[in-house]
C-alpha cells in the first residue's frame, strides 16, 4: 500500500514539474522518497532542492547515489545534467546527457541536448576560438550560410 502511496506522489510531482512548477514538485518527490526511498525519487528530488533551493552539492549527491544503484536508468543522468546545467557547467551537462544517452534512448535527454545547442570546429584550429580571425571570419560564413 506504501508503495502505491509513493508512486502517486511520485507521478503528481512529475506532473507539476511539467508544468513549471518545480517547488509543488519537490514537495512531491519528498512525501514519495519518506515513504519508499527508491533512487528515482531521490533523483528526481535531487533535481529540485538544486534548482529551488539552490543546494547543488546536495542534489548532485543524491543523483550519482541513485546512479549507482541503477546505472542504467536514463532518468538519473537526466537530472543530473539539467543540475549541472542550473550550476551553469554546460560542458559536463552535455557529457552527462550523453552518457545517459549510452544507456538508451530518451525524448527528454535529446530535447536538453538540441536546446543546448553544440558548437562548430574552429576554422583555423591551430588558432584560439576567441582568435578575431576564427570568430569573425566565422561569424561571415554563418551569415552567408556557408557554415
Amino acid at each position: 500500500m506504501n508503495t502505491i502511496e509513493a508512486e502517486k506522489e511520485y507521478t503528481k510531482g512529475l506532473k507539476a514539474l511539467l508544468d513549471g512548477n518545480t517547488p509543488a514538485a519537490m514537495v512531491c518527490f519528498e512525501k514519495a522518497a519518506l515513504i519508499s526511498p527508491r533512487p528515482v525519487y531521490l533523483s528526481s528530488l535531487g533535481y529540485c532542492i538544486a534548482k529551488e533551493r539552490g543546494q547543488v552539492q546536495k542534489g548532485m549527491l543524491l543523483c550519482s547515489e541513485a546512479m549507482e544503484s541503477e546505472p542504467g536508468n536514463t532518468v538519473h543522468y537526466l537530472n543530473l545534467g539539467k543540475i549541472y546545467l542550473v550550476a551553469g557547467n554546460r560542458q559536463e551537462a552535455i557529457r552527462i546527457f550523453r552518457n545517459g544517452l549510452g544507456h538508451g534512448p530518451d525524448k527528454e535527454i535529446t530535447a536538453q541536448l538540441d536546446a543546448i545547442g553544440t558548437r562548430s570546429s574552429v576554422l583555423f584550429s591551430s588558432l584560439s576560438r576567441s582568435n578575431p580571425l576564427n570568430r569573425y571570419l566565422g561569424l561571415i560564413l554563418r551569415k552567408l550560410g556557408i557554415r
